[in-house]
């Protein structure tokens, strides 16, 4: 039995030196001391060896020793925890920080930068307005006479009605090109974007809010091929150096002549896809020359001035160019979606 004499005092002697300075130094010392095939351990099972004479000597020392050992381990426990507390040397501080996922800028907001960055280059500035605004600047001054068919073109949220100049929320951003045409000296070069509203079902195509950007241009002999020039340039730098356009007549109250522009199908590059519809165009903006009644109305000769304006979607040119399929994505706040645009970059 002396072995087993030994065996104890030799454990007795580890659980005297024992120190620990951390939570995983101190579960391996319990699973050393205590665990299945741990020291403590050990000696109980050692302990079916005795003989029946000397059982209870030895069962006394070997119940102390687990007590020691369980106070021990309980002790360094303690001890480890109020040094992480007080944030002593227990804390290893080469350990790597969490990782915060970074959050990016939304597809429309990025289409958005990069339309207006585009026209920024060739001289044009941003100019911005209420999106709260009055019948004059969003109807009338844009060749909208009260009862003009063109009216029931535009859902509007009325605010307030039954007055000579009801307040709404805008359909169009046209309205800031009314307010810049009144305060600013000519020549005007701007491109207007923003958020409009018009009373429509939402739908995987429409939305009751969507985003535009709007441009103007009033100069002294502005023509239609300066604007079919200025709208070329903007397709190529958007959709690629091998973008064309194509121009349809079509109708706005405020400009006359009037066009909706196709770009070439940057997906089939004109051979005809679903997304084009097998046309190899798609529709990206309505312009034209801007009518002489809207200079009129505000205060610029049309006689010696002429300009073109247009305007496109933010969220059509976005579903375009990253082939999106349903408006309502925008809206949502589905991060799932929105991560997608994390490396998205700004022209």
């Amino acid at each position: 039995m002396s072995e087993m004499k030994e065996a104890i005092e030799q454990v007795l002697s580890e659980l005297n030196e024992l120190k620990c300075s951390t939570q995983k130094e101190v579960e391996q010392a319990r699973i050393h001391f205590l665990g299945k095939k741990g020291s403590v351990t050990a000696l109980f099972d050692e302990f079916r060896t005795v003989a029946p004479e000397l059982k209870r000597e030895f069962g006394q020392r070997l119940n102390e020793i687990k007590k020691i050992a369980t106070a021990k381990i309980e002790e360094m426990k303690t001890a480890v925890g109020e040094t992480s507390v007080k944030g002593a040397s227990g804390e290893d501080l080469s350990m790597p920080g969490d990782a915060f996922p970074l959050g990016s800028r939304h597809p429309v907001s990025i289409v958005r930068q990069q339309i207006v960055d585009i026209f920024r280059k060739v001289g044009y500035t941003v100019a911005e307005g209420p999106e709260i605004e009055d019948d004059w600047h969003v109807f009338e001054a844009l060749n909208f006479p009260p009862n003009h068919p063109a009216r029931e073109m535009q859902d509007t949220f009325f605010i307030s009605n039954g007055h000579l100049n009801p307040l709404l929320l805008r359909t169009h951003t046209s309205s800031v090109q009314v307010r810049t045409m009144e305060t600013q000296p000519l020549p005007i070069r701007v491109v207007c974007p923003g958020r409009v509203f018009r009373n429509e079902a939402i739908s995987a195509r429409a939305h009751c809010i969507f985003h535009q950007v709007e441009g103007l241009y009033i100069d002294e002999n502005v023509t239609f091929a300066d604007l079919k020039q200025a709208i070329l340039m903007f397709a190529r730098e958007m959709f690629g150096p091998d973008a064309e356009i194509r121009m349809r007549p079509s109708y706005f109250p405020f400009t006359e002549p009037s066009s909706e522009v196709d770009v070439s199908c940057n997906i089939c590059h004109g051979k005809g896809c679903n997304i084009c519809k097998g046309t190899g165009w798609l529709e990206i903006m309505g312009c034209g020359m801007v009518d002489p009644n809207v200079l009129e109305a505000s205060g610029i000769d049309s006689k010696k001035y002429s300009g073109f304006a247009f305007g496109m979607g933010v969220e059509r040119i976005a579903m375009l160019k990253w082939q999106v399929n349903d408006l309502r994505h925008y809206f949502e706040n589905d991060l799932r979606f929105l991560e997608e645009f994390s490396t998205a970059t700004e022209v």
